[in-house]
Order: C-alpha cells, then structure tokens, then sequence
C-alpha cells in the first residue's frame, strides 16, 4: 500500500505576518497527551475539564479580571469563535427585535462573520487620525437597539488599542454590553501602560488567544466573561449527555488546546511573557527605525506591529525570496514581530529589500 511521506512541520524562519507562533515545547508536550479527550462532555472526561478551569482561572489573572472566582468563559477555537460568541451572548440577552453592533473599522473580519449567522446588524464606524476608534463616532452610531459595543486591543492591521474605557461608557449610556478583542494583545498589553482590561473598564466580554503570543498551540483562543450570566445566554440543552447544558459554540473539541494553554501559562506567566513581550516590541521598534533610515513610510508601532508603504512590486520579489508577508487595507507591508522573529531574521528581511 502506498504511504504518503511524512511532511515537515512548517518552518517559521520567514514568516513575518502571521499572528501565530511555534508553541513553546511544555505547550506541545500537553498538547498530545490530551488531543483525544474531548472538554465538550466533561462529566465524561473529567481531567481535561478540570484543566478548562484552570485555564480560565489564569486567563482571568492575565485580563485583570477583577474576581477570578466570579469570572466565566471556555477555550474556543480561537479568535472568531470568541468574538461570534460576545456578539450571540449580547444578542441573546439584547431586548431589542432589531439589535445591532457597533465596531470600529480595525474590527477583525469574524464580526462580519458574526453578523451574518447571527442576522444583525453591523454598524461600523472610522478610525481617528491615532488608527483608533472614533468614540464621537461611536457615540453617534449607537442607538437603543445596540446590544454590543466593540473595542479592539491591539488590531490586526496596525497593533492599535482603543480608548476602551471611553467605549465602555458610551456602552454603558447606551444600555448595551462591552466587549474588547484583546486576541493578538492580550499576552503583550499586561506590560504596557494601555487601560484595555476587566481592570480598566466595566467591559461584559474579553477575548484573548493563548496560541497567538501565549504560544500554546492551534487551535487555542480564548473567550472571558465578567461572570456567568454571558455563559448562560449561550446555553443549550445536551439531553443525551451526562451534562445537561453546553454554552460552547462547538460540540466535541480537542482538548489538546486547553491543556496546552494550561501548560504554557504556568510555565512563562508573568516572567517569560514580559521577556519576549519586551523583545518583540525592541524589534518592532528596531525595524520601524531602519525602514524610516530607508525613506519609508512607516506607521510607528503601538505594539510589536510594523507597517511600511513598500511598493507592490518590491512585496511581489520579497514574497518571490520567500518572505511570508501581507499587506494592510491601504496597502503596507505589516510585519507582525512575534515570539519566533528574531532580530537576526529581520536583518536578513532588510538586506533582501535593500538588494531587490
């Protein structure tokens, strides 16, 4: 019988705009001991459940929940699943017939996705001149129809957090939940100076991926709630299993991403994150620096997050040597300096722009 070969894991030597990273090692270890027990049927598989829990008590400590005990949540399958889960939680506890969204421009692309299966509306709104949400804007977009407002902590395009506490009381005002996607941010802003956390507003609902710069491995996000009541809107009833209710958007899940979550949290939380939080920002700044000396424009990073206006045709030859790189909306080269980027792989990424 003819086997196919075994393929290498992909190498993360040249990529550059990817928000994911190689799992660190006790990640990867965890990860196959649990990759057939499945936390969607706890009572069935009681040790990956408990792991759930555990994972979700040191999330909360990483968002700043501000009662770890009261704080609720699972892991999901990444960033989407969170963020369709705040919006199914606002709407299902929204009294409006007709609920809507409001987000800025910088939402990630899962709050289309949301709005669609969910069938509501999605108002969004521009950016300020800072690449952050417009809180007039905002204030202007809500109605009494808005069940959910939305602030991103740390976009995909730009690395930018928005004035969270600020979108929290137009929320508030307007009757309507808060939720931040802190996806990408969420294991970099804890040693910034930003207010994007449970701490730092009355905000409902958080996402926050532990396979992005948490380094577990994929698929691991995370969704963390204020508290139960966002768990029981989402509930449903599992009559033929040995618990009665599920909350998850899925059914059976792997629990190769909550234990991997687990493992990696306990290992680097705080020391080793706040390490290469702080490597990878000296990085971004180190780059953003040499494409300025270059005659470049660049957006200056917030967080370890580069864009440049470098031309079409000279992204087409730096893909064409191998270089894994995507563009913003506007068009610049975004260079997403994650755990895995080292400062000898961007110096190898420049003298390639500087030889093409």
């Amino acid at each position: 019988m003819h086997r196919s070969p075994v393929v290498d894991a992909e190498s993360f030597d040249r990529i550059l705009s990817s928000m994911c990273t190689e799992p660190h090692p006790a990640a990867r270890e965890a990860a196959e001991r649990f990759l057939a027990s499945n936390p969607g049927d706890p009572a069935t598989y009681e040790e990956i459940a408990e792991l759930e829990t555990r994972a979700i008590d040191l999330l909360a400590g990483i968002v700043d929940h501000p009662d770890p005990r009261t704080a609720d949540g699972y892991i999901t399958s990444g960033g989407t699943e969170a963020n369709v889960q705040a919006v199914r939680a606002a709407r299902n506890r929204s009294d409006s017939d007709d609920p809507n969204v409001v987000a800025p421009e910088s939402a990630h692309f899962s709050f289309t996705k949301a709005a669609e299966l969910l069938d509501v509306e999605l108002r969004t709104v521009p950016l300020d001149s800072n690449l952050r949400a417009d809180t007039d804007a905002v204030s202007a977009a809500v109605d009494a129809d808005t069940a959910l407002v939305v602030g991103v902590a740390g976009s995909t395009e730009y690395g930018r957090v928005d004035p969270i506490p600020e979108l929290s009381a137009i929320a508030d005002d307007a009757g309507a939940r808060m939720h931040v996607d802190a996806a990408w941010g969420g294991f970099v802003l804890p040693f910034t100076e930003h207010d994007w956390s449970f701490a730092d507003a009355p905000i409902d609902t958080l996402t926050v991926d532990p396979h992005k710069f948490g380094r577990a491995v994929v698929p691991a996000g995370g969704l963390i709630a204020r508290d139960s009541t966002t768990l029981d809107a989402l509930a449903v009833e599992t009559p033929y299993l040995e618990t009665y209710s599920q909350a998850t958007l899925t059914g059976t899940r792997s629990g190769a991403g909550v234990a991997s979550a687990v493992a990696v949290m306990e290992e680097l939380w705080p020391d080793g994150y706040r390490e290469t939080a702080r490597r990878c920002q000296r990085n971004a700044d180190w780059l953003a620096s040499e494409l300025a000396s270059r005659g470049y424009e660049v957006v200056a990073p917030t967080l370890p997050l580069v864009a440049s206006s470098i031309p079409e045709s000279t992204i087409e030859e730096l893909r064409a040597a191998g270089w894994k790189i995507s563009r913003t909306a506007r068009g610049e080269v975004r260079v997403v300096c994650m755990p895995h980027v080292t400062r000898e792989q961007l110096e190898a990424f420049l003298r390639d722009l500087d030889r093409i």
